[in-house]
């Protein structure tokens, strides 16, 4: 089992950037593919990007290509999503997720069994 904290949201101006993290706690992280998500308010749960076990991996969601970047150190229990030129569209509460299953499915949330609580990304005009 694996339990996932997001961190590194916040407020910012449209073209600007910000990290997220996704600290995963137990020792089997490596073991996990990780995919992030993202809910803005009246809509449903969106695929971002996702990464395989050892990060050799990863496809991301066609408005995020050029933009975001996924990534992970296993040595540190840790997933990251980088953004890049961000846009107002992109406010949402942004998730990350695990799974030991990697591959087409997962683009989908219910390919996933771990959740984090999500952490609040704004971007201004």
């Amino acid at each position: 089992q694996v339990q996932l904290v997001e961190s590194g949201g916040g407020l910012v101006q449209a073209g600007g950037s910000l990290r997220l993290s996704c600290a995963a706690s137990g020792r089997t992280f490596s073991s996990y593919a990780v995919g992030w998500f993202r809910q803005a308010p009246g809509k449903e749960r969106e695929f971002v990007a996702a990464i395989n076990w050892d990060g050799s991996n990863s496809y991301y969601a066609d408005f995020v290509k050029g933009r975001f970047t996924i990534s992970r150190d296993n040595a540190k229990n840790t997933a990251y999503l980088q953004m890049n030129s961000l846009k107002p569209e992109d406010t949402a509460v942004y998730y990350c997720a695990a799974d030991w299953r990697y591959g087409p499915d997962s683009d989908r949330p219910s390919t996933y069994d771990y959740w984090g609580q999500g952490t609040q990304v704004t971007v201004s005009s």
